[in-house]
């Protein structure tokens, strides 16, 4: 009868609620709201760089008059080799300097970037603009895990959306904008990289004003402990519940979660998707570093107002987002179809690659490099799903970590071999025949992956399987700050 009554009031429910949580989510901040803006504002502030999506007709026109043989194999290369080379380190500065500093890191680099466009005139200092990009690149993880500090672990799903999506906002809204200065007003490229270099500009001015945050991923655990928060996997590794340990996590607790992470691999999905991480993203960002090259190869166009670099990323963006969202509500066995899905998708990317390839149309050219970019945006959240879904937050930040890396590792082995001066050297179109090679013999494996579970499952097929066929996907409730630079990796210079 009381427990009929306090269903009826509500009162008591809320009460009990709020003393099980932690003294960290009890007491609401009120402030929070006004940081979480805040930073919103300033991921879509800091991605209107209208000059980005012109950077290589930039440095072959007259501004700059390189040759596409030092802008394919010696310009940039570099790019992928200073990503590989910081990523580890910004990393780990990330969580232990408490994302701030590194953002502002990030901020300078974009200013060190217009700033070489606009003055820079030899190879060399082109091949340092690289090397700050890839600073900037590896430097994201900030952004994506910052907004993590600043709420309750049950509102992470959803903060994790708001600055997903001012991220891809203000992708858009660069590229529309950047377009319409080309394509309208006549606006010179060199005009458009000063106008970037404001923007950038102000960029940093925004990131003095952030609050750096007293606790982080990693690194920075004691503090919310103290707060009565329920200790973390950190903290239970580190000895106890995270307050009193005399050995202290940072000499141990991440070397026996890389272990852990080690042991996980033995789960089927985890591989599996893991595997699709490093090698497909590795051929993904390969295609979109040297795309612009390939379409000036195909529509070398001596008048800037036909150059349509800037809307096509504005639609590869749109159709990445819409993909994206779509996938959320894609409901399959993925144990069972997991290998046919990715490699139906792969295979329709090499057939892409070829197509991009091989035609003289322009506009061709431009279709498929917006359905290849949706495609892979389609796969990376249902990527996201299937690794989170059994891992703690800070288990998922390092398997998201360590399939980055390994996947720039592969990206820069290949970068060596058939990009770079030192290897083959080769031009971009011989270069994309290899992306379609490799993506087809990716599709090839995937497919043949798919036979061998569908033969396993028809010869072993368990009663109880039958009824995970109607559990959807789910999104787990506490994602990872990783997942997002994985998505955000999708928004990069092409």
């Amino acid at each position: 009868m009381s427990l009929s009554c306090c269903r009826a009031s509500g009162a008591m429910p809320k009460k009990d609620e709020d003393a099980k949580k932690p003294a960290s989510e009890a007491v609401p901040d009120r402030r929070w709201k006004l940081q979480v803006f805040y930073l919103c504002f300033y991921g879509f502030m800091t991605q209107i760089r209208p000059g980005e999506s012109f950077i290589t007709p930039y440095l072959l026109g007259p501004d700059k008059n390189f040759t596409q043989i030092e802008v394919t194999n010696v310009i940039t290369p570099v790019l992928t080799y200073s990503y590989m080379t910081v990523l580890v380190p910004i990393f780990l500065l990330t969580d232990y300097l408490r994302y701030k500093p590194v953002l502002v890191l990030q901020s300078l680099s974009h200013i060190s970037i217009w700033l070489l466009l606009v003055l820079g005139t030899s190879v060399l200092a082109m091949q340092l603009m690289e090397f700050f990009y890839g600073i900037t690149m590896a430097a994201r993880i900030a952004y994506s895990s910052y907004i993590f500090s600043l709420v309750a672990p049950s509102r992470y799903q959803r903060m994790a959306s708001y600055s997903r999506s001012a991220v891809l906002l203000g992708v858009f809204t660069s590229s529309v904008l950047g377009q319409l200065c080309i394509t309208s007003d006549d606006v010179s490229f060199l005009t458009l990289n000063y106008v970037s270099l404001g923007f950038v500009s102000f960029g940093l001015v925004l990131t003095l004003f952030l609050k750096r945050p007293q606790r982080s991923l990693f690194f920075n655990r004691l503090k919310e402990a103290v707060d009565g928060a329920a200790p973390t996997e950190m903290d239970k590794m580190a000895g106890g519940d995270g307050g009193g340990g005399t050995r202290g996590w940072r000499e141990v607790a991440l070397c026996r979660m890389l272990r852990e992470v080690g042991a996980l691999a033995k789960q089927p999905q985890l591989r599996l998707w893991s595997l699709w991480w490093v090698f497909n993203s590795a051929g993904y960002y390969l295609m979109l570093y040297y795309v612009q090259i390939l379409w000036n190869e195909i529509y070398p166009a001596t008048d800037n107002r036909r150059v349509y670099n800037g809307g096509v990323d504005a639609a590869s963006t749109l159709l990445g987002a819409v993909a994206s969202f779509a996938a959320g509500y894609l409901k399959i066995r993925w144990t069972l179809w997991s290998e046919l899905v990715i490699g139906m998708v792969t295979a329709f990317q090499a057939g892409l690659l070829l197509l991009m390839n091989t035609t003289s149309n322009i506009w061709l050219c431009y279709a498929a490099y917006v359905l290849f970019r949706g495609s892979y945006q389609f796969l990376v959240p249902i990527a996201i799903f299937q690794i989170a879904t059994s891992l703690s937050k800070e288990l998922c930040a390092l398997v998201f970590g360590v399939n980055t890396f390994f996947a720039t590792v592969l990206k820069t082995i290949i970068t060596i071999i058939v990009a770079d001066k030192r290897g083959l050297g080769l031009s971009v179109h011989p270069q994309f025949y290899v992306y379609f090679g490799y993506f087809t013999l990716l599709a090839v494996t995937y497919l043949l992956a798919a036979v061998g579970v569908g033969i396993r499952y028809s010869r072993h097929k368990q009663p109880g399987e039958v009824a995970l066929a109607k559990e959807p996907c789910q999104v787990p409730a506490e994602l990872p700050p990783a997942q997002e630079q994985r998505l955000d990796a999708g928004i990069v210079r092409a």
